[in-house]
């Protein structure tokens, strides 16, 4: 009996650690009384919990001051305050064409951000960790923080990617690059592992447009479409990580395939190029519908240029039946288009709010993220954070020195 009650136990105690921080990340200095009433906690276990935080280097008890509100028969509140700087966290973005790494504290404050153009795919393993090493060193002398106060790093990758971490994909890029096992034997981290549309989900609801939204797509739509699920607050995967995926969409009328917004702008602008008409296209590009990229379509569009205009209207379309399909499937009360194309896609809004309801019973509303090219990068941040504060009672700040008195 006594064999299975300790681990109940101890599973309990870091269920309400973990309410605990997050009841006081950002919240200033707290009291005891305070901490009961976000937390629902006795006192009890507030107080047992703040004594071991503290030892553990997570919190700092303040001198106690009379009148601070709240007094135990006579005696002034023990007040105490997360200390964000205890440790730090890192979220990396690996996309086909650069790598993004954010470096965070304890707060989710970014401290630091760098990005650099690398195309992965194209080089042996060992020079991508090479290549890893050196934007986290970047981005961790940037924000002035050393390694060794890094208590999580998570990794975006455009994969599936199972509840536990592993990808879930036989492509042979991600089966010659381990990159938790890479990356934890360099330098001794705990490194979490995500699909990149499942961290930007989580950027969203955390700093983004669908703040508060429980039931929520986010969709990665530059040059391939990919979507984070969340339902009830929960981001889903499925059995196999497989939740969220969009290759169904080949098998979608008037959809056909994965690509995304950057990659039929242009399509179908050099299209419009090509068949001779008069635009304001040619002279953006200098006459090369090769050198036509995206924003000079959409920046075309803005100008009222009307071949412009067409092609923004059948990507339109064409996201309205993608966008309905899902809502179909999935019944969000958000849609979010993310990435890189967020900013410009803007413009195809009020066209597909008109045309989603036609491919669709359950229309959700519709908006873009402002949370620009380094969303994968923040939701990774917030990754490692949940992380963080799951296992508080279990990681130990390099604030602590040598972690004395963990156990």
């Amino acid at each position: 009996m006594q064999t299975g009650t300790a681990p109940s136990t101890q599973l309990v105690r870091r269920v309400n650690a973990s309410a605990m921080l997050k009841a006081m990340r950002g919240a200033g200095v707290v009291t005891g009384t305070e901490l009961m009433a976000a937390t629902g906690l006795s006192r009890a276990t507030v107080i047992s919990i703040c004594d071991e935080l503290v030892r553990l280097g997570w919190l700092q008890e303040l001198e106690n001051q009379r009148g601070a509100g709240d007094y135990v028969k006579g005696r002034p509140a023990r007040r105490f305050v997360f200390d964000d700087s205890a440790a730090s966290v890192i979220g990396i973005d690996i996309g086909a064409t650069k790598i993004t790494a954010i470096v965070a504290d304890m707060a989710g404050t970014s401290l630091s951000q760098v990005t650099m153009p690398f195309r992965a795919y194209n080089v042996p393993a060992d020079e991508r960790a090479d290549v890893l090493d050196k934007i986290a060193a970047d981005a961790l002398d940037k924000a002035g923080v050393s390694a060794d106060s890094v208590l999580a790093v998570s990794v975006g990758v455009a994969a599936p990617v199972s509840r536990d971490g592993e990808v879930l994909t036989a492509q042979e890029f991600w089966k010659s690059f381990d990159v938790r096992r890479i990356v934890s034997e360099r330098h001794g981290w705990h490194v979490l592992l995500e699909n990149d549309a499942n961290l930007a989900a989580l950027a969203e609801r955390w700093q983004g447009s669908a703040q508060g939204v429980d039931n929520l797509v986010v969709m990665l739509a530059g040059d391939r479409l990919g979507s984070g699920i969340l339902e009830s607050g929960r981001l889903l995967h499925g059995q196999l990580g497989g939740f969220g995926e969009l290759g169904y969409l080949d098998n979608v009328d008037g959809v056909g395939d994965t690509y995304g917004i950057a990659h039929y702008a242009t399509l179908w602008g050099r299209e419009a190029l090509d068949a001779g008409t008069e635009t304001k296209l040619t002279a953006l590009c200098g006459g090369d519908p090769e050198a036509l990229t995206a924003e000079m379509v959409f920046r075309a569009a803005a100008d009222g240029d009307h071949s412009a205009l067409d092609v923004l209207n059948r990507v339109a379309h064409r996201m309205a039946r993608a966008i309905g399909s899902i809502s179909t499937l999935v019944n969000p009360e958000l849609v979010v288009i993310a990435g890189a194309v967020a900013a410009s896609a803007n413009a195809l809004i009020p066209t597909m709010e008109k045309q989603v309801p036609d491919f669709t019973f359950t229309p959700p509303r519709l908006a873009t993220s402002a949370l620009g090219d380094g969303i994968v990068s923040l939701g990774a941040i917030r990754h490692a954070l949940d992380y963080v504060e799951e296992h508080a009672l279990d990681l130990y700040p390099a604030s602590l020195p040598k972690h004395v008195a963990a156990g």
